[in-house]
């Protein structure tokens, strides 16, 4: 209920409106693009974060052939606003999901720069771990039973639900239940089709392969909604104000975003112990804060969700 109350209310700041419903676009267009990141203060925090003892690297296979390679191999992304954006001015990915493995780079290597990356997306997510073309994947990445067949999952770090977005204007979509009879995009490889099938069984369900296209589909009428995880429709309103509408509350199960790692790997427990570290010296909160709180007017700092042993 906590974290529901403050999804709430991060879109109504964001938005200007007492709640997520039925915001005018003429109040939306009115509202300025979310802050850009404080990249110093960020930068900062990434480069004085916790550095492991060689007793705990060299005691996990996993931790000590990225520290072996001399490098932490990332699968993520590059254009989420509040979670990995590209910096096009200094080739620097700033983000909460970009700072938590700036962060673990730091950790194991003791250089928060010893990282590449590796773009994914929801459809590859999976196979890059399972090649071991990464070491990690990191991209607001939901834990789920399935994705537990095949690869194994560090965490949860971050909370969050699904939405519905639609266009600016839409009067005929008021939330999930006015999805029945209605073309509704969502990612493919994402937990939306499921979450669909159970919540909105009478939608024509679109798949996509990204955010980008999903979103050009709605734009471009060729679907009425966009149903995903709210963080990611949250990056589309803060960046495209005017745009975009979040249609009712939000629903379905909490989603909670884990660390991929190959199948088994003994690296679920040295980057267990690594988010404990960094959630009670403060450094997730503080990352949280530079990544979200300070951009969308948000001061209340979530709780973090518990780790699964």
């Amino acid at each position: 209920m906590k974290r529901l109350n403050l999804m709430k209310k991060v879109t109504g700041l964001l938005l200007s409106a007492a709640m997520v419903v039925g915001f005018s676009a003429a109040a939306m267009a009115e509202e300025p693009q979310a802050a850009a990141i404080d990249a110093e203060a960020f930068d900062a925090l990434v480069s004085s974060g916790p550095v492991a003892d060689d007793a705990a690297i060299e005691a996990n296979s996993w931790a000590s052939a990225v520290k072996e390679a001399g490098v932490l191999r990332v699968g993520g992304t590059r254009t989420s606003f509040l979670f990995s954006q590209l910096d096009e001015t200094d080739n620097s990915i700033r983000g909460f999901d970009a700072g938590l493995y700036q962060l673990l780079a730091g950790y194991i290597l003791g250089d928060s720069s010893k990282y590449e990356v590796t773009q994914v997306d929801s459809s590859t997510r999976e196979s890059v771990l399972q090649s071991g073309q990464v070491d990690a994947v990191f991209a607001t990445y939901s834990i789920t039973d399935a994705r537990k067949e095949v690869i194994s999952f560090a965490g949860p770090y971050y909370s969050s639900q699904q939405a519905v977005l639609v266009k600016a204007g839409n009067t005929d979509i008021a939330g999930v239940d006015d999805l029945a009879g209605k073309t509704v995009a969502t990612q493919s490889g994402s937990t939306g089709p499921d979450i669909l099938a159970e919540y909105a069984p009478e939608a024509t369900v679109q798949e996509f392969a990204n955010d980008q296209e999903a979103r050009t589909a709605l734009e471009q009428g060729r679907v009425d909604a966009y149903v995903t995880d709210y963080t990611l429709l949250l990056n589309a309103i803060v960046k495209n104000p005017g745009a975009y509408e979040i249609a009712g509350d939000v629903f379905g199960p909490e989603d909670n975003y884990g660390i991929g790692l190959p199948l088994d790997s003994d690296g679920v427990i040295f980057v267990n112990d690594f988010l404990k570290k960094i959630e009670e010296d403060g450094t997730w909160a503080d990352l949280w804060k530079i990544s979200l709180g300070d951009r969308t007017g948000i001061e209340t700092v979530p709780d973090a969700p518990a780790i699964e042993e």
